[in-house]
């Protein structure tokens, strides 16, 4: 039987031409388009008890960068993936992926903006969006994530116990990969966009996959978030109550007086009690549906 003693082989063992990718390993600390960072309420867990580090995980055409954190001297622990927001995989998507080890779950964190560059580099967040989150495409996203399932499989842990959390851009992501993944157990959305413009890169929206959904999803929202307006929210409360079974054992919580990225601890939106009472509510949602 295999043990997270496994988890400690950083390389799989096959090998890829690996010139597609433009990010190909983890620096430290936060995104620059995030800084200042609020460092009085920014949160650090430690390693103590972990195996955490950066991985290696095939994908067909390369090795895409992760991090992963996954309790030392656990047999098959379950398994989280972490989607990040529009700055990648930093110092605070790290540190989420730590607190759920400590409690028990495998968690890996993609760099799923790979390909298209490095978010955690540039300093102003419209070049984010133009130069990378808007040319990542929707289907290379969800099977970046299928690769890290496969990975975490091979690696011990217990993928019969899968779900997702992301956060902004990585909600969003939550959303689809919940319509995508037959063996996801369930999902948390953090202030995921519900609604876009439809394109090749972007070709459907969660409010249009409500029918599609194969594990109940627990969306965590702002009443204050203006750059998702609560209509959009409400309309998706709706379209769930109206949907099939998933659907409708699927959630949503609106905290009125929370900002976008309420649970972002670096940030100035960080707000405390919504935050806290939010990861309560994920880990309840994923104990009840088996992960």
């Amino acid at each position: 039987m295999k043990t997270t003693a496994d988890f400690d082989s950083l390389v799989p063992p096959q090998t890829f031409d690996r010139r597609s990718f433009i990010v190909t390993t983890l620096g430290a600390g936060f995104a620059l388009a995030t800084q200042p960072v609020m460092a009085q309420t920014a949160i650090k867990t430690d390693e103590t008890g972990l195996i955490a580090g950066e991985i290696k995980v095939p994908v067909k055409d390369g090795e895409m960068v992760a991090y992963r954190a996954v309790p030392g001297g656990l047999e098959k622990p379950p398994v989280i993936l972490v989607v990040s927001e529009i700055f990648g995989v930093h110092e605070y998507i790290r540190d989420v992926c730590r607190r759920l080890a400590k409690l028990g779950y495998c968690a890996i964190a993609p760099e799923l903006f790979a390909r298209q560059g490095d978010p955690r580099q540039i300093t102003e967040i419209p070049q984010i969006l133009e130069k990378i989150t808007y040319k990542t495409p929707d289907a290379q996203v969800l099977s970046d994530l299928d690769a890290c399932v496969a990975w975490a499989k091979a690696k011990g842990a217990d993928t019969s116990r899968l779900g997702i959390t992301g956060f902004c851009w990585g909600g969003r992501i939550t959303w689809l990969y919940c319509t995508h993944n037959p063996a996801v157990k369930t999902g948390v959305a953090w202030y995921g966009r519900l609604v876009g413009m439809v394109s090749p890169i972007t070709p459907k929206h969660p409010t249009e996959l409500v029918g599609e959904l194969k594990a109940p999803v627990l969306g965590l929202y702002g009443g204050l978030d203006t750059g998702i307006p609560l209509e959009t929210v409400e309309a998706m409360e709706k379209a769930l109550q109206q949907g099939g079974p998933i659907a409708k054992a699927s959630q949503i919580h609106i905290y009125d007086n929370a900002p976008h990225a309420f649970h972002a601890d670096y940030r100035p939106s960080y707000r405390k009690e919504e935050a806290e009472d939010g990861w309560l509510k994920m880990l309840a949602w994923f104990r009840k549906n088996g992960v």
